[in-house]
């Protein structure tokens, strides 16, 4: 019969981050198992976008992560602060106004989708502001 985990299995998960022990939901005993942790989720820097002017061609750096001083524009606090995060660097096609979103929960990112309007959003608080 095979052994489920064999021994160079379980050292191998361990090595790729994946063999960490979690526990089973309904109260058993602690498990070797591939679970993860869950995603990194940014914080809101607002509640509302942040009308920029953005010039064609240009690279820009949107955060992601919400910590930046920026808004919303990235400023390196994901290093610190969200290290799972990154900024999305962008060049617009046009020149023009934009509205980029500040909820960080767009569809659609860097611009705007209207997320921040949905519940989730409206009751999830703000960044605080240093």
């Amino acid at each position: 019969m095979l052994r489920p985990r064999p021994a160079a299995l379980v050292s191998l998960m361990r090595a790729a981050g994946g063999g960490r022990r979690c526990r089973d939901p309904s109260g058993g005993p602690r498990l070797p198992s591939l679970c993860s942790a869950p995603p990194a989720q940014p914080v809101i820097a607002a509640k509302e976008p942040f009308l920029v002017e953005l010039q064609a061609g240009k690279s820009y750096s949107w955060c992601a992560c919400g910590h930046s001083k920026r808004q919303p524009f990235c400023d390196g606090a994901h290093r610190t602060e969200a290290p799972a995060l990154s900024p999305l660097r962008f060049s617009p096609a046009r020149a023009g106004a934009a509205l980029l979103c500040g909820c960080k929960r767009t569809r659609s990112p860097p611009y705007c989708d209207g997320s921040h309007r949905e519940n989730a959003g409206q009751a999830a608080p703000p960044a605080p502001r240093a």
